[in-house]
């Protein structure tokens, strides 16, 4: 597979396992916010949504649709959570046009092909397709690891379902015991290092 094609199909994964962090859960679970900064599911999508439509949009001379909340006159972080009047369903589908859009550009340019980001520093906004496709793509992957913990605060849901490789078959008493065991070393490691410090480490 040549580096377009192989950069543009891990960027569809990471969307599909972005939204499917929404599946199977109501209006509040996708909408509130468990962090102290206010991380939210519906808010990741609609950013990462936003993201694609500059990123593949404005900073290549393609502008799609106008997102007010990406405007300088928007109030901070607007683009990380939902209002009550956006639908989910607008957002899901704002995010399905989004990557349409994108693709369009990606299909439509070669790598090579040049851009400007006029939100970077003056001395890094010259950038290619190239460059913006693994930027987006990383991008992308950061917000779905975003998703996967905080939709492990709602429901205990975790990985990519329950066929995911990559998460052992381990039932609730077998996850207490593996989180006690992590509990137990971070605490073991924390005692060690205050005790060195107090006795000046292991100096001769």
């Amino acid at each position: 597979m040549e580096p377009k094609a192989t950069l543009q199909s891990y960027l569809a994964v990471r969307r599909a396992d972005l939204l499917a962090k929404l599946d199977g859960l109501g209006e509040y679970d996708i909408r509130r916010p468990l962090t102290p900064t206010g991380t939210n599911l519906l808010g990741l999508v609609k950013h990462v949504a936003s993201v694609q439509l500059e990123y593949f949009g404005l900073v290549f001379g393609r502008p799609g649709r106008a997102l007010p909340w990406m405007d300088d006159t928007a109030p901070d972080n607007a683009d990380m959570w939902a209002t009550a009047d956006e639908s989910a369903e607008d957002i899901v589908e704002l995010h399905h046009y989004s990557a349409a859009h994108s693709d369009a550009t990606i299909d439509a340019l070669p790598l090579d092909a040049p851009g400007s980001v006029p939100w970077w520093d003056e001395a890094r906004r010259a950038v290619t397709l190239h460059q913006i496709l693994v930027h987006v793509c990383v991008e992308t992957a950061r917000h779905a690891g975003h998703a996967d913990i905080v939709r492990e605060l709602i429901d205990g849901r975790i990985g990519n379902g329950p066929a995911d490789p990559n998460i052992p078959p381990l039932d609730s008493d077998a996850w207490s015991a593996h989180t006690a065991r992590v509990e137990a070393a971070a605490r073991a490691a924390a005692s060690a290092t205050a005790t060195g410090r107090a006795t000046g480490g292991n100096r001769a």
